[in-house]
């Protein structure tokens, strides 16, 4: 046997730590006491067989349990804490003590499905504890009165303030916990702001992209290049610049007419009146601006006729 640092003795890999109030193992004179229990590894298959011969008592108390608790408590993770427990309760278990492996088993998985109801539970240990003397006290006020006792009744024969029984009942009240579906004539998940976009929503921006994919390609060629090196290749306008033979200023100039067109073109198609009217109508810029517009809205079309064939292969029946 070896000490390490922080006064651990290792036994070697022949023996394994079980927790036990007993015996006293003294490895050498002087040393403190080391209260462990040493078990050999050949008794492992007897723990292996304690687990698998009791399986079905995890299954008895999550039932007995499922009884008692609110319906939105999964059941899988009340099983999975009690199957824990029950292999913790193997291999801790000590048939010298006189108690039956199946009663020791039992209280452990109890005990570790509490915790695990707890650490779920939204409302603290107390406030449940003062719910709890809140109904013992209405129904024994009920039974002495014939009647509901008021909340000033109550909270004169608990000792508290009508306040602290309505901030208790505020606090249960948030840890309630409902079925979003759970009403089968209005059901709460009809009822909540939904953060997703809506199929109308998705269809109208698949469409913008759709056309803004298209009044890119048809973009005058430098402005396309600015456009998608900039934006879809990341390059820095200095690259741009020096592919182009302009100035830095100069591609930044093209990038704001490029923004322009492409918003115009857009809006040309999907928000007419939104579209900014140009200076002189009459003018060269405006000629080669509506030129581009209808440019964009062919392209459009032509992309669209490529998709109808698929969709006419549908026929509706009655």
């Amino acid at each position: 046997m070896t000490r390490r640092d922080g006064g651990r003795r290792d036994v070697g890999p022949e023996f394994v730590f079980r927790r036990s109030g007993y015996p006293a193992f003294y490895p050498k004179e002087g040393m403190e006491p080391l209260r462990i229990s040493l078990v050999p590894t050949e008794t492992q298959p007897h723990c292996d067989e304690l687990i698998e011969s009791h399986i079905a008592l995890v299954g008895h108390v999550v039932r007995e349990t499922m009884v008692r608790i609110p319906a939105h408590v999964n059941r899988d993770d009340l099983t999975s804490a009690g199957m824990t427990a029950l292999v913790m309760a193997a291999r801790g278990f000590d048939a010298e003590r006189g108690v039956p492996f199946a009663r020791y088993a039992a209280t452990r998985i109890r005990g570790a499905i509490l915790d695990e109801l707890r650490s779920i539970d939204w409302a603290s240990r107390s406030v449940r504890r003062r719910a709890r003397d809140l109904d013992e006290t209405r129904n024994r006020l009920s039974g002495a009165l014939g009647r509901v006792p008021s909340d000033a009744e109550v909270a004169t024969a608990l000792g508290l303030t009508p306040e602290e029984i309505a901030a208790n009942e505020e606090d249960i009240a948030r840890a309630q916990v409902l079925s979003l579906d759970g009403s089968p004539e209005n059901p709460y998940a009809e009822t909540l702001a939904s953060t997703t976009p809506s199929p109308e929503a998705m269809i109208e921006h698949r469409e913008r992209l759709t056309y803004m994919v298209e009044a890119v390609s048809e973009l005058p060629e430098r402005l396309r290049v600015v456009v998608q090196e900039y934006f879809l290749g990341e390059r820095p306008m200095a690259e741009i610049a020096e592919q182009l033979g302009v100035s830095e200023s100069r591609v930044s100039q093209m990038r704001a007419e490029a923004l322009v067109l492409l918003k115009d073109a857009m809006n040309a198609q999907l928000e007419p009146e939104l579209v900014t009217a140009p200076a002189r109508p009459e003018g060269c810029a405006a000629r080669r601006r509506e030129a581009y517009f209808a440019a964009v809205a062919a392209r459009h079309a032509a992309g669209a006729r490529q998709v109808r064939p698929h969709a006419a292969g549908f026929q509706v029946t009655a």
